[in-house]
C-alpha cells in the first residue's frame, strides 16, 4: 500500500514518530483542546491513539496523520481523514479532521492542512464525499469546515457521548469532489 504524506506549503503531513507522543499527550490534556471532547486523554489513552493513527497509515497509506510545521520542525497537531466507527446517522464514511496545539491556532494551519487531506480523499483515493462533525457548540471547528467549502447537512445525538453532556448535540457538514474542484479551481 502506498504510503501518502500530503505536503502543503507550510505543513508537513507525515508518519508518526516517537517523539511526537509527548506533544501530543500534552495537546490531549489540555483543557483549551480538549473543550469539545467529552473528556482529555491520559498519556496512555494519547499514546494509544497515535498508535491507532499510525497503524492505520501503514494498512491503507492515509488516515490523521502527524503535522508538523515546515520552518520550525515543530510539532503541530494532527490532521487527516479516517472511517469513524460507532453507530452514527450517517454511516459508513470518511471524515476529514483535526486537533492542533494551542500554539499552532490562528495560523490558518487546520484548513491549510484539511484542505490537502481533501486533495488526498478526492484526487488520490477516488471519493466522491467527505464528511465532517463537531458539538454544535464547537463554532471554531465550523468556522474551518465552512472554509473548506463544506455545508451543514444536519444536526444529531452523538450515541458516544453522554445524553446529559451539552457536547452530545452535534452537526455534520459534507463536501463532495465536483464541489472541492469547483472550489480549488481543478
Amino acid at each position: 500500500m502506498p504510503l501518502y504524506q500530503p505536503l502543503t506549503p507550510r505543513l508537513f503531513m507525515r508518519q508518526w514518530r516517537a517523539s511526537d507522543l509527548p506533544c501530543f499527550a500534552r495537546m490531549n490534556a489540555d483543557r483549551r483542546v480538549m473543550r469539545f471532547f467529552p473528556a482529555s486523554l491520559t498519556r496512555r489513552q494519547s499514546d494509544a491513539m497515535a498508535e491507532r493513527c499510525s497503524m492505520l497509515i501503514d494498512s491503507q497509506g492515509w488516515g490523521f496523520w502527524a503535522v508538523e510545521e515546515r520552518s520550525s520542525g515543530l510539532f503541530a497537531g494532527m490532521v487527516g481523514l479516517h472511517r469513524p466507527s460507532g453507530d452514527l446517522p450517517f454511516a459508513p464514511c470518511v471524515e476529514v479532521g483535526w486537533r492542533l496545539d494551542p500554539d499552532h491556532w490562528g495560523k490558518g494551519y487546520a484548513t491549510e492542512a484539511a484542505a490537502a487531506a481533501l486533495d488526498i480523499a478526492f484526487n488520490t483515493l477516488g471519493l466522491h464525499e467527505v464528511v465532517a462533525f463537531t458539538a454544535v457548540l464547537n463554532t471554531p471547528s465550523q468556522a474551518v469546515m465552512r472554509r473548506l467549502g463544506m455545508r451543514h447537512a444536519m444536526d444529531f445525538e452523538h450515541p458516544a457521548v453522554p445524553a446529559d453532556s451539552p457536547l452530545r448535540a452535534h452537526c455534520l457538514y459534507r463536501t463532495d469532489k465536483e464541489e472541492h474542484q469547483r472550489r480549488h479551481g481543478l
